[in-house]
């Protein structure tokens, strides 16, 4: 819908901007040889592989692949397991697919700017292109091939030989960014196509579905968020007498310090049985005990 397409763009847009600044402030190639390939492809590579990761995780999609659970009622037949594996393998596409827009932005641009492939790929170039001193031992080729990323390093009389070969790594890089950016515009409109062909819904069917789902995932949240705050409130009640924010308090309540002891320190998710858990604390101390205890009563005045 629009709001998937509004928010790839926005990353995409946050993505070139923060490779900017990140080039900006920390890119500087070693000019070293065998150095330059690590350094090169360790700011391609790493910084994507981040956002990948980042783009998974932020993804709720995931976290419903991972932390779903089969009842223990339903009946496992075949058709159930392909439609399950169907299921899946559309979820990992469509995750993959918003999790790849900032990572390959990233590698998009940098290949288009071509500070980090020249910076890599320098002491590799053909010897061909180096016609300013033919005689030299190949190490030493590749030792001066390694310095051409940084100007300052290179002899004067090299400065010619130095120029065509960041002409020629520049080209490489920019094409194979467009190349990339080509490639994934033709994948994901292919994708869209594939998968509007093979959906069972007509197009203004799946346009109301896709309203519904995003209603109902909105109204669900609210619900959550009332239903639990509801619920903690009837904890808290029980702990200190009253419910925050109630007007006309009569009394309060003065927790114990064996009461205090017992909601504090480290929670974690608590099964109390088949069904249900307990969330925190305070919420296994209120169903376990009784709302006894010393009150004290509050002047209207």
């Amino acid at each position: 819908g629009k709001e998937v397409i509004i928010a790839n763009a926005i990353i995409a847009i946050l993505t070139i901007g923060g490779q900017q600044l990140f080039s900006f402030f920390t890119f500087s190639c070693p000019c070293h040889v065998g150095q330059n390939l690590i350094y090169g492809l360790a700011f391609l590579g790493v910084p994507a592989l981040i956002l990948l990761i980042v783009g998974y995780a932020l993804n709720n999609q995931t976290w419903r692949l991972v932390m779903g659970k089969r009842p223990h009622f339903e009946r496992v037949t075949s058709s159930n397991r392909l439609l399950k594996c169907k299921l899946v393998c559309f979820v990992l596409c469509s995750i993959t697919g918003r999790a790849l827009v900032a990572p390959v932005t990233w590698l998009a641009v940098t290949l288009i700017n071509g500070s980090y492939y020249i910076c890599a790929v320098s002491e590799y170039v053909p010897v061909y292109y180096y016609e300013a001193a033919p005689n030299v031992t190949a190490s030493e080729r590749s030792r001066i091939l390694a310095t051409f990323p940084c100007s300052q390093l290179v002899p004067p009389e090299l400065t010619r030989a130095r120029d065509e070969v960041i002409l020629l790594l520049r080209y490489q890089s920019q094409v194979a960014g467009w190349l990339l950016i080509a490639v994934v515009v033709i994948t994901m409109f292919l994708s869209y196509c594939l998968a509007s062909c093979f959906s069972p819904l007509s197009f203004l069917h799946f346009r109301y579905w896709s309203s519904y789902v995003h209603n109902e995932q909105e109204l669900f949240n609210e619900a959550t968020e009332q239903h639990s705050r509801l619920y903690a409130m009837q904890h808290v009640r029980k702990f200190f007498g009253f419910v925050p924010g109630s007007e006309n308090v009569k009394e309060i309540r003065i927790p114990s310090l064996r009461e205090w002891q017992a909601i504090s320190g480290l929670a974690f998710l608590k099964r109390v049985d088949e069904e249900h858990y307990d969330y925190s604390l305070l919420h296994d101390w209120a169903l376990k005990e009784r709302a006894s205890g010393k009150y004290l009563r509050i002047d209207e005045d």
